[in-house]
């Protein structure tokens, strides 16, 4: 006797975003390149820890790269929205890959200032700020909608894999090759986003006549702070990321605290990224997260708890499973708001949406990096760090208490039985907010 047929599922497969050919390309290269750039970051603060030996030279990196932001990246925004996305990431990434060689350049020929440093990190810093918007524009187009959360994941789990490789790589590159090598590395890296780009079938052509105005510049404001979880959602990730800076201490911790030199410096680099893509694969495997606004508000204050733990430890493996934890958490609400933000979000406002976001979720842990070393040179790295995680938990339960809409946000409420389902009890109503939040 035949068998019924299954009733269809409207789960997407696992990996669903793999199956299409741009996001393929552009996955790998953003992967490579992403190691190079993390190569990049470890070897210029380290690089600025040696010139100095002041904890606030290393925390004015973090104005340095702010300040380019701030001011360019709502017209970074704008003129995402206004051009071909693909042909303004090929200009983009062409600047940054300069900007690694010439970094190369001044290191090997021993010529090399804190000064030179700064500029060309500003410079570095105003082209993420027009990179960005397009980056992360672009990729609602290349994967259907039903697959793009899964793009999401995967887009982290190559992030923070790239977290994981370049640090690593550059604390061995750096104690047994030097630190110039570390920057004709990440030139050499940018090669592979560029082919990517290149490569894509997709096409990005503007049909809709706009104007690069302060009036357009405004409508993306406008459209960010209309929505209610957008808004809250990014005020909690920049407070959270403006207190529990603990990265950019490392240099400190790893050379006067825990004394685990250049190449333990590289392995707590990339802690957080091990935690993050640990964190990444488990939500790859889960097709729907449930309770989203309860779930981002516990990953936050557990990012504030692994910060906390961070600053009062003296031991080399409790830092490193302090720093996992803190990844882990930042990817899970990372992953929640992105998917949020991207999906409320017309295609026309993308870009300046991004923009806006931009100034929020870098401007954080920007400026907490100067935070953490003016702080540091008062009480100390350790305090600072722990100052930090119990600023972020305090904030997070404050916004639990205050934001009802986030605090019930549940995208995917269960799901009424089918006709093939006979419940002995009716299901529980599950707290439904559109994105916009009510």
């Amino acid at each position: 006797m035949p068998t019924a047929p299954a009733p269809p599922s409207d789960k997407p497969p696992r990996f669903a975003a793999f199956k299409y050919h741009d996001f393929r390309l552009m996955w790998a290269g953003q992967l490579i390149s992403g190691a190079g750039t993390q190569m990049q970051f470890v070897a210029l603060n380290y690089q600025i820890y040696e010139l100095t030996g002041s904890p606030v030279y290393l925390g004015l990196t973090g104005l340095v790269r702010v300040v380019p932001i701030v001011i360019f990246s709502l017209l970074g925004g704008v003129i995402a929205d206004n051009v071909d996305r693909r042909k303004l990431l090929l200009v983009t990434q062409t600047i940054m890959m300069l900007i690694a060689a010439v970094l190369g350049a001044l290191t090997n020929a021993q010529i090399i200032t804190p000064l030179m440093i700064y500029a060309l990190t500003a410079i570095g810093a105003a082209a993420v700020a027009f990179d960005s918007p397009a980056r992360q524009s672009i990729a609602p187009n290349l994967v259907p909608r039903e697959a793009f959360s899964n793009a999401v994941s995967l887009n982290t789990i190559a992030w923070q894999g790239a977290n994981i490789a370049g640090p690593m790589l550059a604390g061995f590159v750096i104690q047994r090759l030097g630190i110039g090598l570390v920057y004709w590395i990440n030139a050499l890296s940018f090669v592979a986003v560029l082919v990517a780009l290149a490569l894509l079938h997709t096409r990005f052509t503007v049909t809709e006549k706009r104007d690069v105005s302060f009036g357009a510049l405004k409508e993306g404001w406008k459209f960010v702070f209309s929505q209610p979880l957008v808004r809250v959602t990014m005020l909690l990730d920049f407070v959270a990321t403006f207190f529990s800076s603990a990265n950019q201490l490392l240099p400190i911790f790893a050379k006067d605290i825990l004394d685990v030199g250049a190449q333990g410096f590289g392995i707590l680099s990339a802690a957080s990224a091990v935690g993050a893509v640990s964190a990444s694969l488990v939500m790859s495997f889960i097709p729907r997260l449930r309770h989203q606004g309860p779930l981002l508000l516990i990953a936050v204050a557990l990012y504030g708890l692994g910060t906390v733990v961070f600053g009062a430890s003296r031991m080399f493996w409790l830092s490193f499973a302090a720093l996992g934890l803190i990844g882990a958490a930042d990817i899970v609400s990372t992953v929640i708001r992105q998917t949020i933000r991207q999906l409320v979000t017309p295609d026309r406002l993308r870009g300046r949406m991004v923009s806006v976001n931009m100034v929020f979720f870098m401007g954080g842990p920007q400026l907490g990096e100067l935070e953490s070393g003016l702080l540091a040179a008062a009480v100390g790295g350790p305090l600072s760090v722990v100052i930090g995680g119990v600023a972020t938990i305090i904030i997070t339960a404050w916004t639990a208490l205050a934001s009802t809409p986030l605090r019930t946000y549940d995208e995917h409420p269960p799901e009424p039985p089918t006709a093939l389902e006979t419940p002995t009890a009716q299901p529980a109503t599950g707290a439904s907010l559109t994105p916009g939040g009510q």
